[in-house]
Protein backbone atom coordinates (compact mmCIF):
# COMPACT_ATOMS: atom_id res chain seq x y z
CA UNK A 1 0.00 0.00 0.00
CA UNK A 2 1.04 3.55 -0.64
CA UNK A 3 0.30 6.46 1.67
CA UNK A 4 -0.60 9.49 -0.47
CA UNK A 5 -2.35 12.86 -0.60
CA UNK A 6 -4.84 13.84 -3.30
CA UNK A 7 -3.48 16.80 -5.27
CA UNK A 8 -5.65 16.94 -8.38
CA UNK A 9 -8.19 15.43 -10.73
CA UNK A 10 -8.11 14.01 -14.24
CA UNK A 11 -10.88 14.66 -16.75
CA UNK A 12 -10.87 12.26 -19.70
CA UNK A 13 -13.74 12.59 -22.16
CA UNK A 14 -12.54 9.55 -24.12
CA UNK A 15 -11.48 6.48 -22.18
CA UNK A 16 -11.98 2.75 -21.93
CA UNK A 17 -15.73 2.13 -21.55
CA UNK A 18 -15.07 0.14 -18.36
CA UNK A 19 -13.82 3.36 -16.73
CA UNK A 20 -16.96 5.35 -17.51
CA UNK A 21 -18.31 6.99 -14.36
CA UNK A 22 -15.09 6.40 -12.40
CA UNK A 23 -13.37 9.38 -10.76
CA UNK A 24 -9.64 9.62 -11.61
CA UNK A 25 -7.46 11.48 -9.10
CA UNK A 26 -3.81 12.54 -9.05
CA UNK A 27 -2.12 11.43 -5.84
CA UNK A 28 1.29 12.37 -4.42
CA UNK A 29 3.01 9.70 -2.29
CA UNK A 30 3.93 10.97 1.19
CA UNK A 31 5.86 9.81 4.24
CA UNK A 32 3.99 8.97 7.47
CA UNK A 33 5.03 12.45 8.69
CA UNK A 34 3.32 14.05 5.69
CA UNK A 35 6.42 15.01 3.67
CA UNK A 36 6.16 14.64 -0.10
CA UNK A 37 7.85 11.70 -1.79
CA UNK A 38 8.94 11.85 -5.44
CA UNK A 39 6.46 11.22 -8.24
CA UNK A 40 2.73 11.16 -8.82
CA UNK A 41 0.13 8.48 -9.58
CA UNK A 42 -3.24 8.54 -11.27
CA UNK A 43 -5.65 6.39 -9.27
CA UNK A 44 -9.30 5.36 -9.54
CA UNK A 45 -11.26 6.58 -6.51
CA UNK A 46 -13.30 3.78 -4.89
CA UNK A 47 -14.05 5.59 -1.60
CA UNK A 48 -15.24 9.07 -2.65
CA UNK A 49 -12.08 10.81 -1.40
CA UNK A 50 -11.64 14.58 -1.62
CA UNK A 51 -8.93 17.12 -2.44
CA UNK A 52 -5.96 17.21 0.01
CA UNK A 53 -7.17 14.12 1.91
CA UNK A 54 -4.62 11.51 2.94
CA UNK A 55 -5.48 8.17 1.37
CA UNK A 56 -4.31 4.58 0.98
CA UNK A 57 -3.52 3.53 -2.58
CA UNK A 58 -2.95 0.02 -3.91
CA UNK A 59 -1.33 -0.74 -7.23
CA UNK A 60 -0.92 -3.59 -9.69
CA UNK A 61 -3.03 -6.70 -9.18
CA UNK A 62 -4.22 -5.39 -5.80
CA UNK A 63 -5.80 -2.41 -7.59
CA UNK A 64 -7.60 -4.70 -10.02
CA UNK A 65 -9.03 -6.58 -7.03
CA UNK A 66 -10.50 -3.45 -5.39
CA UNK A 67 -14.29 -3.53 -5.07
CA UNK A 68 -15.17 -1.23 -7.97
CA UNK A 69 -12.24 -2.17 -10.22
CA UNK A 70 -12.86 -5.82 -11.07
CA UNK A 71 -12.18 -6.56 -14.74
CA UNK A 72 -11.08 -2.99 -15.43
CA UNK A 73 -7.78 -1.67 -16.78
CA UNK A 74 -6.62 -0.15 -13.50
CA UNK A 75 -3.07 0.07 -12.15
CA UNK A 76 -3.76 2.17 -9.01
CA UNK A 77 -6.86 2.47 -6.82
CA UNK A 78 -7.68 4.55 -3.75
CA UNK A 79 -9.06 2.08 -1.21
CA UNK A 80 -9.10 4.06 2.03
CA UNK A 81 -9.21 7.52 3.59
CA UNK A 82 -6.73 7.93 6.46
CA UNK A 83 -8.11 9.41 9.68
CA UNK A 84 -4.85 9.41 11.66
CA UNK A 85 -1.32 8.02 11.69
CA UNK A 86 0.49 6.93 14.85
CA UNK A 87 4.12 5.84 14.71
CA UNK A 88 5.95 3.77 17.32
CA UNK A 89 7.77 6.06 19.83
CA UNK A 90 11.16 4.48 19.07
CA UNK A 91 10.71 5.19 15.36
CA UNK A 92 9.80 8.84 16.12
CA UNK A 93 13.01 9.18 18.21
CA UNK A 94 15.06 7.65 15.38
CA UNK A 95 13.61 10.16 12.92
CA UNK A 96 14.25 13.09 15.26
CA UNK A 97 17.90 12.00 15.61
CA UNK A 98 18.30 11.70 11.83
CA UNK A 99 16.91 15.22 11.33
CA UNK A 100 19.52 16.69 13.72
CA UNK A 101 22.45 15.28 11.71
Amino acid sequence: MILARIVGTIVATRKDPRLEGKKLLIVKPITPQGADEPGYLVAVDTVDAGFRETVLVVSGSSARNAAECKDRCVDAAIVGIVDSIKLDDSYEAELAGARKK
